[in-house]
């Protein structure tokens, strides 16, 4: 199921730029509701994409890292996007019963999950990768602040996570003090998004 969506001509172009306006987008989420990303612009929000049988993505979720994350950011009053741009047919791709069902089932805490499984969000954002993370800044601009890997150690092990830096933490940390971000964009890692042709 999904989504209709606007898109800005000049984000398709250019793809989006760090400093710049995060492309908008309407979308449709798995429990029915639409919404906009200009409509969010007093919050924060994060888009993370997602296939739930990407080993990478596994790491995230078996040892907790992620719904540890989501639930960080949303006590921060951030909204979490959880995207699945997986095509029908491919790895990955699920109803939206079955994204509901694996969101409770996984302890996740996304504040919206998205199927897009026409690919525009994705191709939209030049998303790579599962997981493949943006940091939105609040604020009438809606600057991408963030893009990237969700940290600096790309392999599917979860004992790598304790001494792996996260990206996407320090970067809400940096927001939440008001500072630089100190690592605004790196190279993701883990499965490819598996679009539809």
């Amino acid at each position: 199921m999904l989504t209709a969506f606007a898109l800005s001509a000049l984000a398709l172009l250019a793809g989006p730029r760090i400093g710049e306006t995060a492309p908008d987008f309407t979308a449709r989420t798995t429990t029915g509701e639409t919404i906009t990303l200009s409509d969010l612009s007093d919050k924060r929000v994060i888009l993370e994409w997602s296939n739930h049988l990407c080993p990478f993505v596994q790491k995230h979720y078996s040892s907790g890292n992620m719904q540890t994350l989501q639930k960080r950011s949303r006590a921060d009053d951030t909204v979490w996007i959880t995207v699945v741009s997986s095509a029908p047919g491919k790895q990955g791709f699920v109803t939206a019963e079955e994204a509901n069902a694996l969101t409770k089932s996984r302890g996740a805490n996304p504040s919206y999950v998205i199927l897009d499984s026409e690919g525009d969000i994705g191709r939209l954002y030049e998303a790579k990768t599962t997981p493949h993370m943006f940091v939105i800044a609040a604020g009438e601009q809606q600057a991408l602040r963030y893009a990237g890997a969700i940290d600096s150690i790309p392999s599917a092990d979860k004992n790598d996570l304790a001494r792996a830096d996260n990206y996407v933490e320090q970067a809400m940390r940096s927001l939440d003090n008001d500072r630089q971000i100190v690592v605004p964009q790196t190279k993701p890692y883990g499965c490819s998004v598996k679009y539809g042709d």
